[in-house]
């Protein structure tokens, strides 16, 4: 089976144009989410690291610790949405937790608060990510659904340009000195984050439509949560992906080697912006191309390209390269997330898709977990070079490994 289908020559322009409605509501809400939390992430490690005092392990383990438990959640908030059939309750309630809790991130007083509620933001990532993925894929045909994702993760990426931009104007206006921001005055721009995400839940409810199907015999056969009822090929997927997140730490690592770099912490959430603005053009682009030349082509160049920017920030020595690494590494972004999330799609039948996406994410969450704890453990314990070294290492090896997947064959275990 080949890897992608043929398309008709048309303008990407014009896909664009007919997207239906329920992607262009979903990817609101993530923009709109995605503004919201994009205002924290980029000031939070120098907040634990200069204000509360924490080291790069405890950044590490926070970070690490809430993706992991997000991305663990979905394999199970995935199968509760094939079992239901209920996918919008689950994207709202996701929405809902992470509307509620962010706020509590003003009153923090050392790090351990910050890894409570950055837990429990996570959670809410957890329990709406791979429903809203399988409502991604469920809206349009095969042969879209690279533009779909790319485009919800161009969405997503354009609020983590604009968060930023927030953050950069609120610590600006509130802090007295703002190359070295107290506690209380980043709790201040904290405290604006939950405004976006609340009105997400807005756009969730009035815009966003689940399409109540007419379910085959076979279909409303029981949804196992289980990876036996998925071929070997789907299974080597999900374990090169796990191998390669081993290599992917938090991004609040290279926020920190940015700031040795010479960066100062105010201009960090700009830093921040231009990863995204890179990862909105570049999702765009490499999401529809993915479509028309293969996810696997994509997938691969993106992950040797992630092993080249790790690479170089293991000797970055400047602010201007590390501005420059910055860019590159939102090209990564754009090459990987979208193909990753459509070649799931292209491997599993519909009525297990949501159980697939959790298991995606399954294999994500129990390697990013000890990906950012050992990240953190060899800067501490070695030093950051070497760390960036070996994570490039590891990427590289599982690209190798990629190439042993079929990417356009269709599980068909029962």
């Amino acid at each position: 089976m080949t890897d992608s289908p043929k398309l008709p020559a048309k303008p990407l322009w014009k896909r664009y144009l007919h997207l239906p409605g329920n992607v262009l509501a979903l990817s609101l809400v993530s923009l709109l989410n995605d503004t919201s939390s994009e205002i924290i992430y980029p000031l939070l490690p120098a907040f634990l690291a200069l204000t509360l005092g924490a080291s790069p392990f405890a950044i590490g383990l926070i970070e690490g610790f809430a993706e992991s438990v997000a991305s663990i959640l979905k394999l199970f908030s995935g199968y509760l949405s094939d079992k239901l059939h209920a996918r919008k309750l689950l994207v709202f309630l996701g929405y809902a937790l992470a509307a509620v809790t962010r706020p509590f991130l003003a009153f923090a007083t050392n790090w351990e608060q910050v890894l409570l509620v950055r837990l429990t933001d996570r959670t809410g990532k957890g329990i709406r990510g791979a429903p809203r993925d399988a409502l991604l894929a469920a809206s349009v045909p095969r042969e879209e659904r690279g533009m779909v994702f790319g485009f919800n993760r161009a969405a997503d990426h354009m609020g983590a340009v604009i968060g930023p931009v927030c953050a950069f104007l609120l610590l600006s206006w509130f802090a007295a000195d703002t190359n070295s921001p107290t506690a209380h005055e980043y709790q201040q721009v904290f405290l604006f984050a939950s405004v976006p995400v609340v009105l997400g839940l807005f756009v969730i409810v009035f815009f966003v439509r689940e399409e109540k199907r007419t379910l085959t015999q076979a279909e409303y056969a029981p949804v196992k949560l289980s990876l036996t009822h998925f071929d070997g090929n789907f299974k080597r997927f999900m374990a090169v992906i796990g191998l390669f997140t081993l290599s992917n730490s938090t991004d609040a690592f290279l926020l920190l080697r940015a700031q040795q770099a010479g960066i100062a912490p105010p201009i960090l959430p700009l830093v921040w912006m231009s990863l995204h603005f890179s990862k909105v053009c570049s999702s765009i682009v490499f999401g529809n191309l993915s479509d028309k030349v293969g996810r696997k082509k994509l997938i691969f160049a993106g992950w040797i390209l992630y092993a080249l920017v790790y690479a170089g920030f293991a000797f970055v020595a400047s602010a201007w390269q590390a501005w420059c690494l910055f860019l590159i590494y939102g090209l990564y972004f754009g090459l990987t997330e979208g193909s990753e999330k459509a070649m799931v799609a292209d491997m599993v039948a519909e009525e297990k898709r949501g159980t697939a996406y959790g298991l995606y994410n399954l294999a994500i969450g129990i390697t990013v977990f000890p990906a950012s704890l050992l990240f953190g453990l060899m800067w501490d314990q070695l030093n950051a070079p070497t760390a960036f070294l070996i994570s490039a290492g590891v990427s590289i090896l599982a690209a190798i490994l990629l190439l042993t997947v079929r990417p356009g064959a269709l599980s068909t275990e029962q």
